[in-house]
């Protein structure tokens, strides 16, 4: 269960790390930026909306997977949602001195992720505690909780929290709160195009903002990559294992190893990653606990999908490694015990387990991991910044 974390940082999370570099990040007063409409604005044909709603679900994408989805049925993606969550997603107006956006380090080139241990806020100076996570195959972990330490109860509550926080865009109580924002954007004409366009009517509300940054966040999933590609080949819903212990023919023999151990149990020579981070999706299971990275934790943490991790990190809630071999060497050798720790990461005497594994095979694991990005994802326009900058 890559990438869960300790009690110490649990501040932020899937869009609560939203900053950027402090070389870059700009202090422009709030007001400056266009206000013009979304054909002047936006790349967005509002006529031609791209597809959000109805992927293509590959088959090994099998109803086992589908209802793991944490959307509300109150929140269904739609393309027209979708399209306002982008555009408020990369917007950096929900900022309070128009300097970020929610896209400044959740970033498509980055796995929806930062290259930085901790984000720079919306002043340019202030980090984040938290690294900022993956958000691919979000929709996936099924008790839809949001932030690396399971604060917020849906993706819905936690879209705005980050607009909210002093550090991160701003709107603090001491700035208006989002009221401020509110009355900000009832001022911008794409907004009221998009809103009018996803909603039916003008009106502009947190709730409103909230369902359309969910919608697009559960929208980005990631189905192309090479895993995704082998799979597609053996596939079989008659087989027990769906086929996925097959060998797929498109793996090299030591990815081939590596899905090996990623897919057995500790019991039977593998290193029992799947048992927590269920493919195809990566997902992290809905009874996962905390993953031992210190001695004594105590808190539950949730951890982002593996898809895109070998283009995402660092790693862990505090960003604490740098590399997937030290990931991989946390699991085989590093976990600590704790009253929070999650009971398949246990070995003999209720201690953090001991894999022990040959270097070959921890270099397999890291080679299949790698096998999860999915390239596709940066080239979707779907996913891009909206803005004609």
């Amino acid at each position: 269960m890559l990438f869960t974390g300790r009690s110490v940082v649990a501040i932020l999370a899937v869009t609560a790390a939203c900053g950027r570099d402090a070389t870059t990040a700009a202090t422009a007063p709030a007001g400056t930026e266009p206000t013009g409409t979304v054909a002047e604005l936006l790349t967005i044909n509002l006529s031609q909306l791209p597809n959000y709603a109805n992927p293509a679900w590959p088959a090994h994408y099998d109803a086992a997977t589908l209802t793991q989805d944490n959307a509300p049925a109150t929140n269904a993606i739609t393309d027209r949602g979708a399209t306002l969550g982008r555009v408020l997603f990369h917007d950096r107006r929900l900022s309070i001195n128009n300097s970020i956006s929610c896209a400044s380090c959740h970033k498509l080139d980055a796995g929806f992720s930062d290259a930085a241990r901790f984000s720079v806020g919306f002043n340019g100076t202030g980090r984040t505690t938290a690294h900022s996570m993956r958000l691919a195959n979000a929709r996936f972990y099924a008790p839809g909780t949001a932030f690396w330490d399971r604060r917020g109860a849906t993706l819905e509550a936690q879209a705005t929290q980050p607009i909210r926080n002093a550090l991160e865009m701003g709107f603090d109580d001491r700035h208006g709160g989002l009221d401020a924002l509110l009355i900000r954007m009832r001022a911008l004409p794409y907004y009221t195009e998009l809103f009018t366009l996803a909603f039916g009517d003008a009106s502009i509300t947190e709730d409103r903002l909230q369902r359309a940054i969910a919608q697009y966040v559960r929208s980005i999933v990631s189905l192309d990559s090479r895993f995704d590609r082998g799979y597609a080949q053996v596939y079989s819903p008659q087989l027990r294992d769906r086929g996925i212990n097959t060998p797929f023919a498109t793996f090299t023999a030591q990815e081939n190893r590596g899905k090996q151990l990623f897919l057995q149990p500790p019991q039977q020579g593998g290193a029992g990653c799947a048992i927590c981070h269920t493919p195809p999706s990566f997902a992290l299971t809905a009874n996962s606990r905390s993953n031992g990275l210190d001695a004594g934790e105590a808190k539950l943490f949730k951890a982002p999908s593996l898809k895109h991790a070998a283009v995402a990190g660092p790693y862990m809630h505090d960003g604490r490694f740098s590399s997937l071999e030290q990931v991989v060497d946390h699991y085989d050798h590093g976990v600590q015990n704790g009253p929070a720790l999650d009971n398949r990461l246990r070995g003999p005497g209720r201690q953090g387990q001991r894999l022990q594994l040959a270097a070959s095979d921890k270099a397999a694991l890291v080679a299949f991991v790698r096998t999860l990005t999915d390239g596709s994802l940066e080239a979707d326009v779907r996913y891009s910044d909206p803005f004609r900058r």
